[in-house]
């Protein structure tokens, strides 16, 4: 109708934070992800929480859209960026999850989750140091329900909580991918609640997280993770 185009419009009459959120919103969920990634990738400091949480929370038919859309909108691939970008068992995580086929569906296997529950246990807290491998194996290859059990098998047999077990075997950007896995394995909605509550809690806010979460997560599950804040922190997320 008015021959021009709306994003460019929306830029040069908006700023700020408010420019940020707009223009984030305005792209398709996939389109969002690959954004929000890139952007984490080119900021001064490299914002890795932010790729990684991306990234590590996603399902996998969610993952192949937004490697598309991450390849058509820039250019290049997303495993070359993080390839550039990242290093060490942080980067053969990332790697691994965005390159593994993983099933979606409720279905669990039991006796497959007290082998892993036994092989993570072995790999980190039994012995010296880490087995680094076997855990970005396992968590790149199992499936949300899956680890679910498996989370539940390594309480049950050891009596530790498997979250704890990788807060004390492993650190960084490793550390906070593994347990973005998991923790989304168990209630990604929990984990967004936390996330949002992190970025506001105390003196300043930090906008960036906050645009991030509730821009890419309101057509997903914001619904929960209202439901979830009210529920742990005893304050609407509204409020």
């Amino acid at each position: 109708m008015y021959s021009e185009d709306l994003l460019k419009r929306l830029k040069s009459e908006l700023s700020g934070k408010l420019e940020t959120a707009v223009l984030l919103w305005m792209l398709d969920p996939a389109e969002r992800d690959a954004t929000v990634t890139k952007q984490a990738f080119l900021s001064g400091v490299t914002n890795l929480f932010a790729a990684t949480e991306v990234i590590c929370s996603r399902t996998p038919s969610q993952i192949q859209l937004i490697k598309q859309n991450y390849h058509s909108k820039f250019g290049v691939l997303l495993e070359q960026d993080i390839a550039v970008l990242t290093s060490g068992d942080h980067k053969e995580l990332l790697l691994a999850y965005l390159s593994t086929h993983r099933h979606e569906g409720p279905e669990v296997d039991r006796e497959m989750a007290l082998k892993d529950a036994k092989t993570l246990f072995k790999a980190g807290e039994k012995k010296l140091g880490t087995d680094e491998k076997k855990f970005i194996r396992i968590f790149s290859e199992r499936s949300r329900a899956q680890l679910a059990a498996i989370s539940s098998a390594y309480h049950d047999m050891y009596g530790g909580s498997l979250k704890k077990a990788v807060k004390s075997e492993t650190s960084g950007e490793f550390e906070h991918g593994l347990l973005t896995i998991l923790k989304c394995s168990q209630n990604p909605a929990k984990y967004f609640a936390k996330v949002l509550h992190q970025a506001m809690k105390g003196l300043g806010t930090n906008d960036t997280t906050v645009i991030r979460v509730i821009v890419t997560r309101t057509e997903i599950d914001m619904h929960y993770i209202k439901g979830e804040y009210l529920r742990k922190y005893k304050k609407s997320l509204n409020d």
